[in-house]
């Protein structure tokens, strides 16, 4: 029956942590919602026996699931399917006692019963841990991906190392680490300030060779609005919502959905060149100076363009253009006129995010000083580490 189900789902992500209490499902609410407003068909399952957060989140704790003889009807909100362990309890305030069997089996009729439909996504929120649910899941859905969510701190990061060891002992895909409550911006002044020591995360990202795919910050409305039971929209202008926009994109990259980038064929490449036909290619821009990727797109020499395959996970060809002079929202708009998909930026503030996405370029923000190439590839790849998203422009955010 499970089987059954799941056939009709296209691509399954994991929410998974080591340790509670590091935002696993703003993340995984969020990550939800933002691949449904970007077209994508996706289901929500909170599998938390203990702790269901997902419906008190979304302002769903009266509701209740249908039943029908095609089985359980998820809940749906806009157009996100929502379905939840804490639907099917009696009182929000009992506790749920229950041992292992009864835990597995309660997630495998979740799987089994509930009727989903045709979905792009399903997105699971796990409980943290390596216990009964989480192996329960992975056994249950082999194919699913795993996004792990951690947040900076050393104790975090030695627990979250063991969810890494656990998704590989599964043979789950590692999509990456998200590393939230990565800094927030000061009331005051505007500038990052970092409640939490940053170094232990990175580095266990680089000694576990997986990718820092998101830095999330530390963000007062997100918090509010899910204590609300506001729908949580982490996005517009904002730290918080630049930061999720680039992890939709490093989730849609991972599964290669959609093809992210038919390049027209009167796209000019590089050496003057048309492309003769139409192939399936993402166009990359970098700013750089001296061959290095700059901390401060508006003040580098230079855009490296890269033509790329997502489907061969090659480099195609690569055009320098020198861009036009630093004033707001001309850079954002000239490099949608070249033809961009994405930029892999440095550090870029709020605002200048905006003005790129609003002309239909994506940003991944944090990634590290090298090559053109070497950053193309390792996106490819799915081995771009990225750091945090501190503009290298004072303390002030960088406008575009």
């Amino acid at each position: 029956m499970i089987t059954d189900r799941l056939k009709h789902v296209k691509h399954k992500v994991l929410v998974l942590s080591g340790k509670g209490g590091v935002g696993k499902s703003t993340v995984a609410v969020n990550l939800a919602m933002g691949l449904s407003r970007r077209g994508q068909r996706v289901g929500l399952l909170d599998i938390d026996v203990h702790g269901p957060s997902v419906p008190g989140m979304l302002g769903l704790d009266d509701r209740r699931p249908g039943y029908s003889e095609s089985g359980l009807s998820p809940i749906t909100l806009d157009t996100l399917k929502v379905m939840s362990l804490g639907f099917l309890t009696d009182e929000a305030d009992s506790a749920v006692i229950w041992r292992g069997p009864m835990k597995i089996g309660a997630i495998e009729q979740l799987l089994g019963e509930t009727n989903w439909g045709d979905l792009d996504f399903l997105v699971i929120d796990c409980p943290p841990g390596t216990g009964d649910e989480p192996l329960s899941i992975a056994q249950l859905v082999p194919d699913a991906h795993a996004l792990i969510v951690t947040t900076p701190q050393r104790i975090a990061a030695l627990d979250v190392r063991k969810s890494i060891s656990f998704a590989r002992q599964m043979s789950l895909k590692i999509i990456g680490v998200v590393k939230n409550m990565s800094g927030m911006a000061c009331p005051t002044c505007g500038a990052t300030v970092h409640p939490f020591p940053e170094g232990p995360a990175d580095r266990m990202c680089t000694e576990m060779n997986v990718p820092l795919v998101a830095s999330l910050p530390l963000d007062p409305a997100t918090a509010a609005q899910a204590d609300q039971g506001v729908v949580t929209r982490a996005e517009g202008d904002s730290a918080m919502g630049a930061a999720m926009r680039g992890l939709i994109t490093a989730v849609l990259v991972d599964f290669n959905e959609p093809k992210l980038g038919v390049v027209p064929a009167q796209l000019s490449v590089a050496g003057g060149h048309k492309c003769n036909q139409r192939e399936e290619r993402m166009r990359l821009a970098i700013p750089i100076e001296g061959n290095k990727l700059c901390s401060h797109f508006g003040h580098c020499s230079m855009f490296a363009f890269i033509d790329v395959s997502p489907e061969s996970k090659s480099v195609q060809a690569r055009q320098d253009l020198a861009p036009p002079p630093h004033e707001p929202g001309v850079i954002p708009k000239w490099v949608a006129e070249q033809g961009a998909d994405l930029v892999l930026a440095g550090g870029m503030g709020a605002r200048a995010v905006s003005l790129f996405e609003s002309g239909g370029v994506q940003v991944f923000t944090g990634c590290p000083a090298r090559s053109p190439e070497e950053l193309a590839q390792a996106f490819l790849s799915g081995d771009l580490i990225r750091g945090g998203n501190e503009c290298g422009h004072g303390s002030s955010p960088c406008g575009g």
